[in-house]
């Protein structure tokens, strides 16, 4: 049987606004046919039309096979893991979200040589607009960290510039769960066309996460309109179970999420996943307490880049984290998007 292309894709996918956004397909279209535009609530990438399959029966497949919304949404809460730890950072992170663990973790590992590259998400500092990003130096890391998924940005887009364009051979990715998702496909594909990115990619970090929302209805359309929030007013956004929003005068001032539901994606309504269930290592504030980062360490690889960050006195752990809290709030995802 042929394999499914981007037709495919598009039916099943785009046109029924499941997609997550994640970017994955992007990455892998060996003719970089597809894309997503600029603007505002974009629910699904575009295509100039081109498909080495389609048009030309070529065998590719590769858009489908690494979509996250082609198969069915996960039903756990915490999934199997290791070990779960509250973690922090030894070191003075700038803009480090809970613990900095996560920042720590890599910036060691790109010190350690254990990875060349990181795909993450950046942003601008005065507008606060997202965007994916190849980075390889631990200073920039460091000098960059902070929560910036709380925006939509297509994370895995830049995976095709770090692992094809650069040739990165050792990556880490670090992205929300539908880009877990993506990526666990890829490493587990047998389509010739993905064994490219399977190998280069090292080390997946997952992030908890309840939803995410597009960057102009926030911003523009809830935060300037209705709360007078200007993005050089804010510190730092966290959500749970509400947005939280550090301005830079150190005042907090917290959203309802009911209030902000017509800015999130329409892709995050159909997700079951809050703890990032595929990946090495999953993290979030949720479980530990304040200036602690719960990790939850799923893969003997997860746990050699954990081990090695402690041993080079980058990262502190502890016991003690509070899983109760995670699965609350796990289930209230699975509750709320499994019959949509």
């Amino acid at each position: 049987m042929a394999e499914k292309n981007y037709l495919d894709l598009k039916s099943e996918v785009w046109d029924t606004k499941k997609c997550s956004g994640c970017g994955a397909c992007i990455a892998v279209c060996p003719a970089d046919a597809l894309s997503f535009a600029e603007g505002e609530m974009i629910v699904s990438p575009r295509s100039n039309g081109y498909c080495k399959q389609a048009t030309d029966g070529v065998p590719c497949g590769a858009c489908y096979a690494v979509c996250p919304r082609t198969v069915d949404q996960p039903n756990d809460t915490v999934g199997t893991y290791l070990e779960m730890l509250m973690a922090k950072a030894s070191f003075e992170i700038p803009h480090r979200h809970s613990g900095g663990a996560v920042t720590a973790i890599l910036s060691d590992a790109l010190d350690s040589g254990l990875i060349d590259a990181v795909v993450t998400v950046t942003e601008d500092p005065w507008t606060l607009r997202p965007s994916s990003a190849v980075i390889t130096k631990s200073d920039v890391l460091i000098r960059e960290a902070g929560s910036r998924y709380s925006w939509w940005v297509p994370l895995l887009a830049a995976l095709k510039d770090a692992a094809i364009t650069r040739k990165y051979t050792k990556i880490a990715v670090i992205g929300v769960p539908c880009a877990v998702q993506a990526a666990s496909r890829i490493r587990a594909s047998d389509n010739d066309l993905l064994r490219p990115y399977a190998k280069a990619i090292r080390l997946v970090i997952g992030l908890f996460c309840t939803e995410t929302f597009d960057y102009a209805g926030l911003v523009h359309g809830k935060l300037e309109k209705k709360y007078a929030i200007a993005p050089h007013d804010i510190k730092k956004l966290d959500v749970k179970g509400k947005l939280d929003i550090l301005k830079q005068d150190n005042t907090h001032i917290s959203v309802p999420l009911a209030d902000l539901d017509d800015t999130i994606r329409q892709g995050c309504r159909i997700c079951t996943d809050f703890s990032s269930l595929g990946a090495d290592i999953s993290a979030g504030a949720v479980g530990s307490p304040a200036g602690y980062t719960t990790l939850v360490i799923r893969t003997p690889t997860g746990k050699g880049f954990v081990d090695n960050a402690v041993r080079n006195k980058k990262l502190i752990i502890e016991k003690g984290v509070d899983i109760t809290a995670i699965e609350k709030l796990a289930t209230t995802k699975i509750r709320k998007n499994a019959k949509k």
